[in-house]
């Protein structure tokens, strides 16, 4: 088959899944390695610009922990972190919001604004959008949803713009921002949109049997098999609250919940419009 005939081959089997997802909403949670490579996040932002045209609404949530790490060194203040969460004393609550809702987001506006798209950024405290109080004493300024107003990313859509959303919350017990999980945050949002799909890019291939061989990737798990992998030590670590975050996706109305290898080039578009399914879907236990 020539090159031609395989371009149109491929727009031939994303047909359907353009027409299925058109007019419904997605949201990304974008992180990791995708973030930090210039050519990962290239092909990420031109996957959104490319939904965006045949009609999917996308919405970005993003987190930065390099960069805030490196702006934290450049100030010579440490990086500590609490059962893997990022212990945010006042001096790094700055530096969180001024790298999020700053150099982070502006900096993926004006990308996919030079790719083409119509982007426009936002953070957790514009409009009240993400609402939180202190998680507890011992991580600091870390805090825990309370309430979500999708107002402010609603409008975005409607006027025709990619929402990019920084994970920065409005205090909602105290005179300060909080810092909060970005997996967390897009899970909350996808949630509040009556999303389609929640879709977290990750530095995996998405859930393992066995970690250390790619080949056992699971590709479909439902929201009640979760305890039971968590028992038997298949869901163990980090990947312990990103799954707490999709099943809670799902309970709250999301359809399908996809975790993905954003070190994979244009993982997202694989994944949406072809027939070839690349990382773990979660979806309730209840549904075909």
């Amino acid at each position: 088959m020539s090159s031609h005939e395989q371009q149109a081959q491929t727009l031939v089997e994303a047909l359907p899944y353009i027409q299925k997802f058109t007019g419904k909403t997605i949201v990304v949670k974008y992180g990791g390695n995708a973030m930090v490579s210039d050519t990962l996040r290239r092909s990420v932002m031109s996957d959104i610009v490319l939904l965006n045209l045949v009609g999917i609404r996308v919405v970005v949530v993003h987190g930065g922990g390099p960069e805030i790490s490196a702006m934290l060194k450049m100030i010579g203040h440490e990086s500590k972190f609490v059962d893997g969460l990022r212990y945010t004393d006042a001096t790094t609550m700055d530096i969180v919001q001024s790298v999020l809702c700053g150099k982070v987001n502006k900096d993926l506006v004006a990308q996919l604004n030079r790719l083409g798209g119509r982007a426009i950024g936002l953070c957790g405290m514009d409009g009240q959008l993400f609402q939180a109080v202190r998680l507890d004493e011992k991580y600091g300024l870390v805090g825990r949803i309370t309430g979500v107003d999708p107002t402010p990313v609603e409008d975005a859509i409607q006027s025709g713009r990619i929402p990019i959303v920084a994970t920065v919350a409005q205090g909602m017990d105290a005179d300060t921002a909080y810092n909060i999980n970005a997996d967390t945050a897009a899970a909350r949002l996808a949630e509040a949109l009556k999303a389609e799909k929640l879709i977290l890019l990750t530095d995996v291939r998405g859930l393992l049997r066995d970690p250390g061989d790619e080949d056992t990737l699971i590709h479909v798990v439902r929201t009640q098999e979760v305890p039971e992998l968590v028992e038997q030590g298949i869901i163990t670590g980090g990947m312990i609250p990103k799954m707490e975050c999709c099943v809670d996706a799902i309970a709250g109305g999301v359809e399908r919940v996809h975790i993905l290898d954003g070190r994979i080039p244009h993982s997202i578009l694989i994944e949406l419009l072809s027939d070839r399914g690349i990382g773990t879907m979660l979806k309730r236990e209840d549904m075909t």
